[in-house]
């Protein structure tokens, strides 16, 4: 079969061109992923090659209660997923939580990271070209001033080995998740680097960074924001609506997301953050491909005097409100539904997913512990 090479514009006649060639060549008929209220100029900023939209449904859960330094009150929170009975288990840690007086939540780092790769001539070479660096950081700072008005150089890391030198940017970024601010500042510190010191940049993204992949750098470190969250769920709460005693899912949290993740080497010691944030993410037009970094961090379970004490901690919550997919219709209104949209509303936003995030590891933890997570699959997922 002979593909014809497809119109690379970006209004809605080049769409129409395209989604004529598709079907006369392929022998096919669009009838849904054209029926959308997405224009092509409107997606022209987030994809290529527009045809129309893969629609995901979506949902809500909640009331949620959070009590953060940013968002502080109940909310109902968007999750767009095609996983059965993922929502219902969320919206049941929901009540838990919210019937526990709320999930307390922090941010306790907020920095987007870009880590470039140079060669140097060999050790004594690096060691002066960390030197150069350590002594301009202001110089750096004025450079990146230059590619944003919104992001600011925090600090810079140097790794040698041998021939190879990593430098790990670290930016604030507002209220945008902050990659694309991060790259375009690290490639102009780069040019500047190679010019004074002779070090050849090889890569602006050298993987110490570390985007879109399991990175203990980032389990430790942190990358985007850093979010703690908890709650004190009194013992009646976990009975009446967990179906389990506190003392039930604390072991199985120790033996399954500590003793269990750790068998495995795993990075991520918890039950399911990933499908929280991965729901959360589609819903509201983050990058989708940061899940990878979401789904690293460990929950705890404690069984207590008056109950059961739960918390998660996530080191690498990369969100934004502000550019990316933020701004697509579908996308600015699920962040409306939580009064997210838009500049100044970044931490709120990172404290309600952590506030989510918590709410659904602790049912499904509970689920587990009951042995019902089967049971729920099988009459709300098939």
């Amino acid at each position: 079969m002979q593909f014809p090479p497809l119109p690379r514009g970006k209004n809605s006649e080049d769409t129409l061109k395209r989604r004529k060639i598709l079907e006369e060549t392929l022998k096919l008929k669009f009838r849904h992923l054209t029926n959308n209220s997405l224009s092509a100029e409107a997606a022209s900023k987030n994809i290529e090659n527009f045809i129309g939209v893969s629609q995901v449904p979506l949902g809500v859960v909640g009331p949620l209660h959070v009590k953060g330094q940013n968002a502080r009150g109940a909310y109902y929170i968007p999750m767009a997923t095609t996983e059965g009975a993922l929502l219902a288990t969320v919206n049941r840690g929901c009540s838990v939580v919210t019937a526990s007086g709320g999930a307390t939540c922090r941010i306790i780092r907020d920095e987007m990271t870009r880590a470039p790769i140079l060669r140097v001539d060999d050790i004594e070479h690096g060691i002066k070209v960390i030197n150069w660096i350590g002594r301009n950081m202001e110089t750096l700072r004025r450079a990146t001033a230059k590619t944003t008005s919104h992001g600011e150089l925090v600090s810079a890391e140097p790794y040698l080995s041998g021939r190879n030198l990593f430098i790990r940017f670290s930016f604030a970024t507002g209220d945008a998740m902050g990659m694309n601010m991060a790259t375009i500042a690290s490639q102009q510190m780069c040019d500047m680097i190679e010019k004074k010191t002779g070090a050849k940049t090889i890569s602006v993204s050298g993987n110490m960074c570390t985007d879109k992949k399991a990175a203990a750098i980032n389990y430790i470190g942190g990358r985007g924001k850093s979010v703690l969250a908890d709650v004190n769920v009194p013992e009646s709460v976990v009975v009446e609506k967990l179906h389990a005693s506190s003392a039930e899912i604390a072991e199985a949290a120790t033996r399954k997301n500590l003793v269990g993740s750790a068998m495995a080497l795993s990075m991520g010691f918890n039950s399911h953050f990933a499908n929280m944030a991965a729901a959360l993410f589609i819903a509201t037009g983050q990058d989708a491909a940061q899940v990878v970094e979401a789904s690293m961090g460990m929950s705890i379970a404690e069984s207590t005097d008056s109950g059961l004490y739960f918390s998660v901690r996530i080191p690498s919550l990369e969100v934004g409100t502000v550019g990316g997919g933020t701004g697509l219709p579908t996308q600015r209104e699920a962040l409306e539904i939580m009064g997210c949209a838009g500049s100044g509303k970044s931490p709120k936003f990172a404290e309600i997913a952590a506030a989510l995030i918590l709410a659904g590891e602790l049912s499904t933890l509970a689920a587990q512990s009951r042995g019902e997570l089967a049971a729920a699959h099988s009459s709300l997922a098939r």
